[in-house]
């Protein structure tokens, strides 16, 4: 399962649910009939709840979506605060140089001198781009995803290659 977002909180009182995206283009969503939800982001596929995703759009800064069974806002509170994901076969395929983040997690992170700093653990959303966080060791590198820093990112070779000291 790839974890595409959580459900942050109720919105409205006809069952719509505010929604965190991992990720910059959730409308993508709108490309798939189903989602899944789980409490348990590593939860394995079949503890995955399927719904029909029956509505979402933008909202604000973040997106809302609605669940098909879903109707009240009581059902969308009992939902809690669960993780939103699909299967990788039922996700739109990414664009050139667009990346799941789950494809850059678990990836090796080094620099154009080919010195390691480490493995992508996670990634963070900070508004204005996304940061890797990259680990080697106890060290903790946060490297911003842009052009500037990211040279190569070669998913099948399992390796990032930045312009980032080792010092750094």
């Amino acid at each position: 399962m790839i974890v595409l977002g959580r459900v942050v909180a109720p919105f409205g009182v006809h069952g719509w649910l505010r929604v965190h995206a991992f990720g910059d283009d959730p409308e993508a969503w709108k490309q798939m009939r189903q989602i899944w939800i789980s409490d348990d982001a590593e939860a394995p596929a079949e503890r995955w709840v399927v719904h029909e995703l029956a509505g979402l759009r933008r909202h604000g800064d973040g997106v809302v979506a609605k669940l098909a069974g879903i109707d009240d806002r009581d059902a969308s509170e009992a939902l809690g605060s669960c993780f939103i994901g699909a299967p990788r076969d039922a996700l739109p395929a990414p664009k050139q140089d667009e990346y799941y983040w789950a494809d850059l997690v678990g990836l090796d992170v080094v620099n154009l001198l080919d010195q390691s700093l480490g493995r992508v653990e996670s990634l963070i959303e900070t508004g204005a781009n996304q940061v890797l966080v990259a680990r080697d060791g106890e060290r903790e590198r946060l490297l911003p995803f842009i052009a500037s820093v990211v040279k190569q990112v070669d998913v099948p070779g399992r390796r990032i290659r930045v312009d980032w000291g080792s010092d750094w």
